[in-house]
């Protein structure tokens, strides 16, 4: 495959990761779970490192995909990865379209079916050109695919929107296309092209949904019964796919356990994950109060994807990469990370590319009148810097507000999970920016590694110096600050990590005092919220206590056995 070509996949999937937030907010179809973006972007990840063999990368994108919208995704980019230059395009994206719709038991009009008969339909009429008029006429006919999208399912036009799925499919389409002549930085706004189409109706009301949505891999026997229509009889949306002695399935379905038992009849179960579909529309349900300046963030601090579903701050993830992929560390098990750690897997980190981050300070400033950057602090990541050099180059409103915190994990946690309730108490944007520069110098973290050997896997300690300092039992503590991680304190045991915490907060906080506090945890939540959390409730009656996973890109530093406690006092 062309370079070309090879980096144009990668734009797509980086500008969906940008745009996946919206693409969650308006998903009402197939049900209104709210998870189309966050599917595309775990499904679509193995494009970000094409393997040298295709078949390799459309076994990963078989392995990764999940939920609807992902998997007949992946389907489709199965095929159009056959295409080893521009030229062979449009036999390319004819066989992902094949492939995608008999992967679909039930294929529906209105959704990336049909941006994908739209996008063959153009490049066969009249084959591909490098040239800017034939991809912005390209565009512009895919773009009013998804704007007809309501008019051809009836649920999209009792919310008022276009269907989440055929919209991430043009996001990726528009960068991929755009990328094949280097006009990346020259994109009509998302909320231009599709005024009025983006937010749902306030009188929509979201269907009851009850069972659960499958995703299953399974490795088949080749002696088992070739006839699969049982799948179709045991639920609906199916999406079915074969693969080289394999078969993924997504389902809805409200019997898992016997489906389950079902599938384990034609060969080996190899992948399985299931949601309550009932509990995510539930969950979808939940809106953030309107805040008077959008708070963005790094996930680097300890903050999960559903803590800013619910809260209404956006997140930029940094990236989780073991052996075989690479995934935002928000979508990246944390019972995997610290099992693979524990066994010895090299783990490591990557920050997003210039580009996704770029389309994520767009995306924000196309969506929000002011937004208010957290960012992590610049001593640990370049992720500052980039910010304010793209806010020179292209906010000459000043609507986007940029404040290097010195923190990260706990520490940024807390800092945004303040801010944004404030602005959400306040109509003054300078207001909110002000308070959260007193959140930075009033916040503290405090956090306790159990050994020092990932420390010095990640190479940010010398080998001698962990096995010395493993051989001791000593357990340093240590403090993000804006000069960087700091060595504040070691201990020996969890009893004298304890005490060493609340040493450092009696420093700060009364008894009889309000201070918000996060404990977080690695693999031992268990010990972290029966025995640390408690105790800190005996002392601190008064306090609101929050109970947070450290950031998966501190964890996969620090390792197992990390926890730490960030506290800020009464602001």
């Amino acid at each position: 495959m062309e370079p070309v070509l090879q980096h144009a996949f990668v734009l797509g999937l980086e500008r969906v990761v940008a745009w996946s937030d919206l693409l969650d907010d308006i998903n009402v179809f197939p049900v209104a779970d709210g998870d189309t973006g966050r599917n595309l972007l775990a499904s679509l990840t193995p494009l970000r490192y094409l393997q040298d063999s295709k078949e390799d990368t459309v076994y990963q994108l078989m392995m990764a995909a999940r939920g609807n919208s992902g998997n007949i995704a992946t389907r489709f980019f199965s095929g159009l990865l056959t295409a080893e230059t521009p030229a062979g395009l449009a036999a390319a994206a004819r066989i992902g379209r094949d492939k995608a719709r008999d992967a679909v038991h039930d294929p529906m009009p209105g959704t990336m079916l049909t941006v994908f008969d739209c996008l063959v339909s153009h490049l066969e009429q009249a084959s591909y050109e490098n040239r800017e008029g034939y991809i912005q006429e390209m565009l512009e006919q895919l773009a009013q695919v998804v704007r007809l999208t309501p008019t051809q399912l009836p649920v999209l036009a009792q919310a008022g929107v276009v269907d989440s799925g055929a919209l991430g499919m043009f996001v990726f389409l528009e960068s991929f296309f755009k990328g094949l002549i280097n006009q990346v930085n020259d994109f009509i706004p998302i909320t231009e092209r599709f005024k009025g189409l983006l937010e749902i109706s306030a009188d929509f009301q979201e269907s009851i949904e009850n069972g659960f949505c499958v995703d299953t891999v399974v490795q088949l026997d080749p002696n088992r019964d070739d006839n699969l229509d049982f799948i179709h009889d045991m639920g609906e949306q199916a999406v079915v796919i074969p693969h080289d002695g394999y078969l993924k399935v997504h389902l809805h379905t409200s019997d898992k356990e016997e489906f389950r038992a079902r599938m384990s009849t034609i060969g080996k179960i190899v992948q399985w994950s299931d949601d309550d579909i009932d509990e995510q529309v539930e969950h979808r349900k939940t809106q953030s109060q309107k805040q008077s300046i959008h708070i963005m963030t790094d996930a680097a601090g300890s903050l999960t994807r559903e803590n800013a579903r619910i809260m209404g701050f956006t997140l930029l993830n940094s990236y989780i990469v073991t052996r075989n992929r690479s995934l935002p560390e928000t979508l990246f098990e944390p019972e995997e990370l610290y099992r693979m750690m524990r066994s010895g897997e090299k783990v490591s980190t990557s920050q997003a590319s210039d580009f996704e981050r770029h389309q994520y300070y767009q995306r924000v400033l196309d969506q929000h009148d002011r937004v208010l950057y957290l960012s992590v602090g610049s001593a640990f990541t370049g992720n500052y810097d980039l910010a304010a050099r793209w806010k020179s180059d292209n906010d000459e409103e000043n609507r986007f507000s940029v404040v290097d915190t010195g923190a990260a994990s706990g520490r940024l946690a807390l800092i945004v999970m303040a801010t944004v309730r404030f602005a959400e108490q306040t109509d003054d944007p300078e207001a909110v920016i002000k308070y959260a520069r007193k959140a930075v110098d009033n916040c503290q973290e405090y956090v306790f590694l159990d050994k020092l050997q990932y420390l010095a896997a990640g190479g940010r300690l010398s080998k001698t110096s962990a096995f010395f300092g493993d051989t001791l039992r000593i357990k340093p503590v240590i403090s993000p600050l804006p000069q960087g991680a700091h060595k504040v304190g070691t201990a020996r045991n969890p009893k004298g990590q304890l005490e060493f915490a609340f040493e450092k907060l009696a420093a700060s906080v009364k008894t009889d005092a309000k201070p918000l506090i996060m404990m977080e945890y690695s693999d031992n939540r268990e010990w972290v919220e029966t025995v640390a959390r408690k105790e800190v409730i005996r002392r601190y009656p008064l306090a609101e206590i929050i109970l947070q996973p450290v950031s998966l890109t501190s964890g996969a530093h620090m390792g197992p056995g990390t926890w730490a406690m960030a506290f800020i006092p009464e602001l």
